[in-house]
């Protein structure tokens, strides 16, 4: 690290959980994070704010002038314009010794495959259960850790699937792959602070995942309800007959 450096992560740095070691693990790491909204944007920017070397944006969509309410990568200059170039000049902003891979496209197939298997840590931050499983297959076969965050109303909800590790739950444990398709805040509304909430722990569990320190929300779902202050977590386990990571 150079002079700027030790200065700019020097409040990391002083953290005995992190140190130099684990700042420079940082600045050596690869995140993948697939969609720039409002969970994508406030994890991409605390990401990028504390070090991670390399951020690597998925999303398809354009700025709207509904996203700015929560997606505060987007200013309203913004809109119109691609998501992942919005967000990659945000973040250059921020820390200009981030390296911002922005891609506008639907991450999916080979290219999903692909992205996940060169990431050190996957967020994701997409709003569909098509994505959310597509994204859980690919960590489980090359065994990358997870980082799941969702938000409408008043609500949140975050969990880690530390899918390098063969005893522990992967989304689908967690999630049946039929049914309805989710909820989305476009049909039922999002109040703005909870989607940086969620975004916030979104970097923060990827972050102790790449310092390797204290104790992730892996084989944990942590739940916010932002209208009457009440977090808490549930536990649970691997599924044997999940059809994801059952046979692993």
């Amino acid at each position: 690290m150079n002079d700027n450096q030790l200065l700019r992560y020097s409040r990391q740095i002083m953290l005995p959980q992190c140190d130099m070691a684990g700042q420079q693990k940082l600045l050596a790491a690869r995140v993948l994070i697939v969609g720039a909204g409002g969970l994508g944007s406030p994890a991409a920017m605390y990401l990028a704010a504390g070090g991670v070397g390399q951020i690597t944006i998925y999303d398809d969509d354009t700025v709207d002038l509904s996203n700015l309410q929560r997606q505060i990568a987007h200013h309203t200059d913004d809109v119109g314009a691609d998501k992942v170039i919005s967000t990659r000049n945000t973040l250059r902003q921020l820390n200009p010794d981030v390296q911002v891979t922005a891609v506008k496209q639907r991450l999916q197939g080979e290219q999903l495959d692909e992205e996940v298997k060169n990431a050190d840590a996957v967020l994701d931050c997409s709003d569909n259960f098509a994505t959310r499983f597509a994204i859980n297959r690919a960590c489980v076969t090359h065994k990358k850790p997870l980082v799941s965050g969702a938000a409408i109303r008043f609500e949140g909800q975050i969990s880690v699937f530390a899918t390098n590790h063969s005893d522990c739950p992967c989304y689908n444990c967690l999630y049946k792959n039929e049914g309805e398709e989710m909820q989305n805040c476009a049909t039922n509304g999002v109040i703005a602070p909870i989607t940086g909430i969620v975004g916030s722990i979104q970097a923060l569990e990827a972050m102790k995942l790449i310092i390797n320190t204290g104790e992730t929300l892996a084989g944990r779902l942590l739940l916010i309800d932002g209208l009457t202050m009440n977090i808490k977590t549930m536990r649970f386990k691997k599924n044997p007959g999940c059809p994801t990571c059952g046979n692993l």
